[in-house]
């Protein structure tokens, strides 16, 4: 059905949950660091609020509002690739004070949280997994209390064309391999080139966003446009 991930997608992140941290910060050159520290230091929230993080991984956005935002909120994360929450549950532990911190296995289609009760929702390299985008974004428009923000972090195409060109020899050969290096799973690092190529423009994109309910939607390229950052309010 179009309104289910694939399953292909949940077992490939099971597959290569033990590497994703390292391979993460080894092939952004630790620009997704940056990346997360930008989108949280983008939402506004009230003093304990409820933060949901959807397609949470191993936990990194979820530090980084405790980090941002104070240990006086609640963070729930939520994520449908069992070997990530494993991951994010170590790391929460090690790391933070897990008693305002929830782990949550969950699909950003069919959401297990009653509407209206997170002041934001942030998602991070994951909306372009979800074949059905427009649903995903009702769904944690749904979710929001009014004037809730979301913010979304993606990977997208630099459009300039010298660093397009050198940006896709890297993505489509580059990448590829040094997934298989290190994670010995090298169709995840094949299909992480085509997620992003057929990602939407950020106008499209916006646009969708407008579709599903938002307002005041805004983007924001980073790093020379290989991450996007969108933001919209319910």
């Amino acid at each position: 059905m179009k309104n289910i991930e694939l399953p292909f997608v949940r077992d490939m992140f099971n597959a290569i949950a033990p590497r994703y941290d390292l391979l993460n910060r080894l092939l952004s050159l630790r620009q997704d660091v940056y990346w997360r520290r930008k989108m949280i230091s983008r939402i506004k929230i009230p003093e304990q609020a409820t933060i949901l993080d959807m397609a949470c991984g191993t936990g990194d956005v979820i530090l980084e509002i405790i980090r941002q935002k104070g240990t006086g909120n609640t963070v729930i994360g939520s994520d449908f690739s069992s070997g990530m929450l494993q991951l994010a549950d170590k790391k929460i532990k090690s790391e933070a004070s897990a008693s305002q911190i929830f782990l949550v296995a969950g699909n950003a289609l069919q959401m297990p949280f009653k509407p209206e009760i997170f002041d934001s929702v942030t998602i991070a390299f994951g909306i372009r997994n979800i074949n059905d985008k427009l649903s995903a974004l009702k769904a944690f428009h749904y979710g929001l209390k009014k004037d809730g923000m979301l913010a979304v972090l993606e990977l997208t195409t630099p459009q300039k064309r010298f660093f397009r060109s050198l940006y896709l020899f890297y993505f489509r050969k580059i990448l590829p391999m040094i997934g298989r290096l290190v994670s010995g799973k090298i169709k995840a690092y094949q299909y992480l080139p085509d997620s992003v190529l057929n990602f939407p423009s950020s106008r499209d994109f916006a646009d969708i966003m407008l579709s599903a309910g938002f307002s005041n939607v805004k983007w924001q390229k980073l790093t020379f446009g290989i991450a996007t950052l969108y933001t919209g309010k319910k």
